[in-house]
């Protein structure tokens, strides 16, 4: 079977001319993985649950595995000559490495990790551009604040009963599992598809009171064609971006985490979370959208800034971005 590795370098001429480096970064990003999922699986056993007792820049209380993740990265990444700068969820500020290298990277380390302590899947996103700054200057912030269409590369590991690592360079998502006995990753998810029905609904609309009047109809919409299908959706959800995603990526599903009235930008973080889950969905035949407009055209403005987040196939994005400009009447007959 096709290893990541043997994958990459047949592949690096999509991001690079052949030197190596992006395969490098790749490479990287799965050794980052395979430590991850060692020390997940052994967290009940060697003291790696629960807090830290410390807050993250997002304010939220980090958790040990959060810490240790970050970490782990930061020295994998900080090592290699290819990456310029690091930008974590967890840290307040971009971390400048090699000051010649071509590429900076951006990471949520564990995704999902308040549900750690009871099981439940968590993961890992990333995302590569180009740096923009000279080569042989230190990186700046305008290297990360470029937008979600000149991402070079982009995806996520999932932590569950398997190990499982999906990512795009712009030709499509292809999905490999870690295979513990050889340690390798292996191709088992050529081209993925995203079902253009929507087999399933993912959200917690027990925030419902809190979202506009808009999406609320959205939603009295979304149970009315459930209940006169012949095969009503099905709502699965579990609170992890990264599980939920998935899920619906292979099965055919719509997700969302949206904004409040008093809360419109949303919790989910744009450069860390939003752009490497939209690529991957355009990616693979869905839609990505803030509510208004494709999540990819959304302009940064800050390493840390959030967005509400839509995402699944493309006839219920559609659905709901014209719930939300007002263009359709909620059925009630």
């Amino acid at each position: 079977m096709t290893t990541l590795e043997q994958f990459i370098a047949d592949r690096q001429q999509e991001v690079e001319k052949a030197t190596g480096a992006f395969s490098k970064i790749l490479r990287d990003i799965g050794l980052g993985a395979k430590m991850v999922s060692f020390y997940l699986r052994r967290a009940s056993l060697a003291g790696f649950l629960g807090e830290l007792g410390l807050t993250n820049i997002q304010g939220e209380s980090v958790q040990k595995l959060d810490d240790m993740a970050n970490r782990l990265f930061i020295r994998l990444f900080s090592h290699n000559p290819h990456i310029a700068g690091i930008a974590t969820e967890e840290e307040a500020e971009i971390l400048s490495t090699n000051p010649d290298g071509k590429y900076v990277i951006l990471l949520d380390p564990l995704d999902g990790s308040s549900n750690i302590d009871v099981g439940v899947p968590v993961g890992t996103i990333f995302s590569v551009y180009r740096r923009l700054t000279p080569i042989g200057t230190p990186c700046t912030e305008r290297d990360f604040l470029q937008g979600g269409r000149q991402q070079v590369a982009a995806g996520y590991v999932l932590y569950g009963t398997s190990t499982l690592l999906f990512y795009t360079t712009g030709r499509g998502v292809h999905g490999f599992t870690l295979e513990p006995a050889a340690g390798e990753f292996l191709l088992t998810y050529p081209q993925v598809q995203m079902p253009s029905h929507s087999s399933y609904y993912s959200f917690n609309d027990n925030q419902l009171h809190e979202w506009s009047l808009e999406l609320q109809q959205y939603v009295a919409d979304l149970h009315l064609r459930n209940q006169r299908a012949e095969k009503p959706q099905s709502l699965r959800y579990v609170g992890s971006l990264v599980a939920d995603f998935h899920r619906n990526l292979l099965k055919g599903g719509f997700f969302m985490y949206p904004g409040t009235v008093k809360k419109p930008e949303g919790k989910l973080r744009l450069l860390y979370e939003g752009y490497p889950i939209a690529w991957l969905t355009e990616e693979a035949g869905g839609k990505a959208s803030n509510g208004y407009q494709p999540l990819l055209d959304v302009p940064p403005h800050s390493i840390h800034q959030r967005t509400p987040l839509f995402i699944g196939p493309v006839e219920e994005i559609e659905r709901l971005t014209s719930f939300l400009q007002r263009n359709v009447a909620v059925e009630t007959t």
